[in-house]
This record gives C-alpha cells, sequence and structure tokens, in this order.
C-alpha cells in the first residue's frame, strides 16, 4: 500500500517524541497569542509568560490530572488481575492471522472504551501486546504497529460513551446554568434548561446508531490495509500478570498475602460506594471520583490480595510517569488559550461562519482542532462549552446535538495526537511514530463517518 508506506516513512523520519511535541505546542501557542490576540495592559510577552505559569499550577486542573491518572492507574490494576487475563488469552486465542489480529483488538478496544475512556486505553494497550505475543508464539506474521493501532482506537469513540466528560458535565444538575453568567443576550440565557440527560446525547438512537458505524468501519479499514502492508519482525518478551507463586509469608505478611482481608475491604468499598452513588446510579451519571471509588474496590477483589494489588500498581504508574510530566505543559497551553482569548477566537471565528444547519460540523471542526493544543476533554468543555451553548440557542441548534459534536471532534483528532497514547506506547514498546500513520487513516474514516452523522440526524 503505497500511500500508507510514504505516510510511515514520513513520520519515522520527522515525528519527534510525545514530550518534544508538548514543548514545541507550547512554544507555538507563546508565538500565536503573541501575534494574534489584543493587546494587554504591560509587556505582552511577560503576560504570556505569567498565564502559562499560573496555568501549570492550576489547582482544579491539577486535581483534574490527578483524577486521569488514577483513572489510567486503577484501569491498568484492573487489568492485570487474573480474572482479566484469562479473558485477554481467551481473547488472542482468537487469533489466525494479521486480519483477525487488527479486527479483534479493535472491535474489544472500542467497546471497552464506550464504557471507559481509561479501561479502554489500557485493556487495548495490554491485548495488543498480548496479540503480539502470541502471533509471536505461534508464527502468525503480523504487522505490529498496526495492531498497536488498533489498540489504540478506544480513543476515537470515548467522548460519546459513558465516560464522556460534556455530555456528563451536562447531565449534572444545575452546570448549565453556570454558564448563564458568559452570556450577554438575557432571552439567550432564559433557554438554558437545568440539565440534560444522558439519554438525549450519550443513549439516544443516534448517538448510538454513529458509534455502531464506527465500530463497524473501523475494524474493516484496519483489516484492508493489513493485506497491504507488510509484516513486522518480532521480539517481545512476556508481558507477566501477576501471581502468587513467591516465598510463603511470614509473620505479618500474612496479611498482606491473605484474601480475606483482601476481600472483605474490597467488597466494603463497593459498599460504600453503592451507599454513596445509588442515585448517581440510577440516573447514569458518572464522575471520575465515583469511577476510581469503584475501580478501587473492584481491584482489591479481583486481584485477592493486596500483596498482588500493589505488584500491579508498581507495573500500572510507569505507564503514567509521561503524563504526569506533560499533563502541565497541555495546562500551560490551557492556560494562554483561555486567558488571552485564543480558545473563544477560534471558537468564535467558527460560529461566525456557521448556519443553523452548519453549526454541528463547525462545532466538530474547532473542537478538533483546539483537541490538537488541549488534549483534554474535561478542560476543553470547559472552556468551549459555553461558546457551544450559546451559538447553539441563538441558532436554534438541538443543543444534545451541538454538544455530541463537539465531543465527536474532540475524541476523533486523538488519533493524530500522541498524548494519550503513551501508557500504550509504555506497554507495547511501540514508538508514536510508528501507530501514527494508521490512526490517521482512521482519523480520516472517522470523520467522515461523525460529518455525515451529524448532518443526518
Amino acid at each position: 500500500m503505497n500511500i500508507t508506506n510514504t505516510v510511515a516513512k514520513a513520520f519515522k523520519r520527522f515525528m519527534p517524541s510525545p514530550f518534544t511535541i508538548a514543548i514545541l505546542l507550547t512554544l507555538l501557542t507563546m508565538l500565536l497569542a503573541f501575534f494574534f490576540t489584543p493587546e494587554v495592559e504591560g509587556n505582552k510577552a511577560l503576560f504570556i509568560l505569567s498565564e502559562w505559569e499560573k496555568g501549570i499550577w492550576n489547582t482544579d486542573l491539577l486535581v483534574f490530572g490527578y483524577q486521569m491518572m488514577l483513572i489510567l492507574v486503577l484501569g491498568h490494576i484492573l487489568v492485570l488481575s487474573k480474572p482479566m487475563n484469562k479473558v485477554i488469552l481467551a481473547i488472542t486465542s482468537l487469533v489466525k492471522d494479521a486480519k483477525s489480529a487488527v479486527v479483534l483488538v479493535s472491535v474489544t478496544t472500542m467497546l471497552v472504551a464506550f464504557f471507559n475512556w481509561g479501561l479502554g486505553l489500557i485493556f487495548g494497550a495490554i491485548l495488543a501486546r498480548k496479540v503480539g505475543e502470541y502471533a509471536q508464539q505461534h508464527n502468525i506474521p503480523i504487522n505490529y504497529p498496526l495492531v498497536g493501532a488498533a489498540g489504540y482506537t478506544g480513543l476515537m469513540v470515548w467522548h460519546g460513551g459513558i465516560s464522556g466528560s460534556a455530555p456528563l458535565k451536562v447531565a449534572e444538575e444545575g452546570h448549565l446554568k453556570g454558564f448563564i453568567n458568559s452570556i450577554k443576550d438575557v432571552e439567550l440565557a432564559s433557554m438554558i434548561p437545568d440539565l440534560i440527560s444522558t439519554d438525549q446525547t450519550i443513549f439516544s438512537w443516534w448517538n448510538l446508531g454513529i458509534f455502531f458505524v464506527v465500530l463497524l468501519s473501523v475494524p474493516l479499514v484496519l483489516r484492508f490495509v493489513s493485506l497491504k502492508i507488510k509484516a513486522t519482525p518480532l521480539n517481545l518478551s512476556a508481558y507477566s500478570f501477576n501471581d502468587d507463586k513467591d516465598e510463603i509469608p511470614e509473620g505479618a505478611e500474612k496479611l498482606d498475602s491473605s484474601k480475606y482481608l483482601a476481600w472483605f475491604f474490597g467488597i466494603l468499598v463497593l459498599l460504600a460506594f453503592v451507599n454513596q452513588y445509588a442515585k448517581s446510579l440510577e440516573s447514569a451519571t458518572i464522575t471520575p471520583n465515583m469511577l476510581n471509588f469503584f475501580m478501587f474496590g473492584l481491584a482489591i477483589v479481583l486481584h485477592g490480595s493486596f500483596k498482588n494489588f500493589l505488584k500491579a500498581l508498581n507495573e500500572a504508574i510507569q505507564g503514567t510517569s509521561g503524563i504526569l510530566i506533560q499533563f502541565p505543559l497541555y495546562f500551560g497551553i490551557m492556560g494562554i488559550m483561555k486567558s488571552t482569548g485564543m480558545v473563544s477566537g477560534i471558537s468564535d471565528f467558527f460560529v461566525s461562519i456557521a448556519t443553523e444547519n452548519t453549526l454541528p460540523l463547525v462545532s466538530f471542526f474547532s473542537a478538533g482542532l483546539v483537541n490538537i493544543f488541549v488534549p483534554s476533554g474535561g478542560g476543553q468543555w470547559a472552556i468551549q462549552g459555553p461558546i457551544v451553548v450559546e451559538s447553539a440557542l441563538s441558532l436554534g441548534v438541538p443543543l444534545p446535538l451541538a454538544i455530541m459534536a463537539l465531543a465527536y471532534g474532540d475524541q476523533i483528532t486523538n488519533m493524530i495526537q500522541p498524548f494519550w497514547a503513551l501508557p500504550l506506547l509504555g506497554i507495547t514498546k511501540l514508538k508514536a511514530k510508528e501507530i501514527l500513520p494508521y490512526t490517521l487513516i482512521l482519523m480520516l474514516v472517522g470523520s467522515v463517518i461523525y460529518m455525515l452523522g451529524l448532518l443526518l440526524f
């Protein structure tokens, strides 16, 4: 496949590391803010540097970053448990050739990510790694970077799923009312509903329909690509899951290995979860704290001992090292874009050329562009949300459609923004430039599906 090979060679030659990309985006944002945003009192360059520093240490964003890292770590710990190990090994045993490898990895990854993006990301990464190991053991020729790209497909469906930031935030009572102060038109402000339930966004028939089309199309595209590119050599060591075949514990160490103590505490956490979040479960409202609390209790139960849980923790936490240091850099970018009006400027430009029929597409493109600089669905919604709501109300576009348009745009450009791929790259031992040629193809295919969906529905 000449086009794919050409793109792959270009990425390998010119694509730096994700950390370097974050630095370059920071410098680019500073330059754009300096030359293309309104003047400020005092020295503009120093103002930009000041807002960048404030963004890096923004307390609310740091809390959000810690919540996201916990989602990744706890999701990883869950996937490293023996029950999940059995599920993954059962799936890998179905691999017969390169075609079945990418289909199995992409379908299962997207299904898991629709329920939770963090779990889907880690599940897809470990599944891709285990498929690579299985192919190596059974002499099945596969293109391992393509399998890795298949394991990243969950990030192109997550924001339209059950853990999607924007649809979950607008489902919180009173959240939308917080936008009133940012809308100057009193009549428009009075039209803002108290909330938009998830049955109008995530669980709407049209969103589920679009997800089904993506779920069908992406594996077919990957299958087609697998037939056109060459297999790659494999040299993977076994990615070990927890086992308890260690020395016999003595004294107080027995508590670390006690399955009864682990089960008791894990079940206690799950009981507290049900007691605390019963009403949220009834309304299908999911928050990061709620999700992390549930995964914490479930992970301890599935691992069967604190010792195995801590082993999995030591393994899982390595995958967040890149995110730990890069999150503040993107918070700094967000600080610059928000304080200088860059995000509003981008959104206002797109909205100024929008009509009732084209606003969903305009929101889709503007969200995709902003996601390159701010790869955080929650952070992006906080900045762009009021603009999307106001423009939808003024043009008579249904709010659920406008909100999901932003969600689709945010998620699709994850396919060329390698920030969230860091855990996958660490687990699979692949490089960003190896998977991005294929995720670029998936981004183009997904964009067509989402745009058609927005126009039709």
